[in-house]
């Protein structure tokens, strides 16, 4: 779902080019442990005026209580304003996964082996 800046009346955030700021969007959440809530990017404003998540895709905990506020970063050219009730950015419930780390000695061998960062042919 979208969420949206929540300011005091009159109140914008100018985000200057390579800047980042806080956002605040006026509410806070509960959701039962096991979950998370993902935050992303609105795709117009990332393609239009440069304006993305740092952390993407940000994570709030299941335990977190405070207001929600979204980082938003400056990666265009000019100057953004933030205005009052504009949608900056998206989020999504997701179920997390729990993992169960172990020491091992080796791992078992794949075709893939160690190749990484375009080592596929993508």
């Amino acid at each position: 779902m979208d969420v949206a800046a929540c300011l005091p009346e009159g109140e914008t955030i100018r985000v200057a080019p390579g800047q980042i700021v806080k956002v605040p969007l006026g509410f806070a959440v509960s959701f039962p442990s096991g979950f998370e809530l993902q935050v992303r990017p609105r795709s117009g404003l990332a393609t239009k005026h440069g304006i993305t998540i740092p952390n993407s895709p940000g994570t709030v905990d299941s335990d977190y209580r405070g207001e929600m506020v979204v980082a938003l970063i400056n990666l265009g050219r000019e100057a953004f304003v933030v205005e009052h009730a504009m949608r900056v950015a998206q989020i999504v419930v997701a179920p997390v996964a729990r993992a169960s780390v172990s020491v091992v000695e080796n791992l078992d061998d794949t075709q893939r082996g160690s190749g990484g960062f375009g080592s596929t042919g993508l």
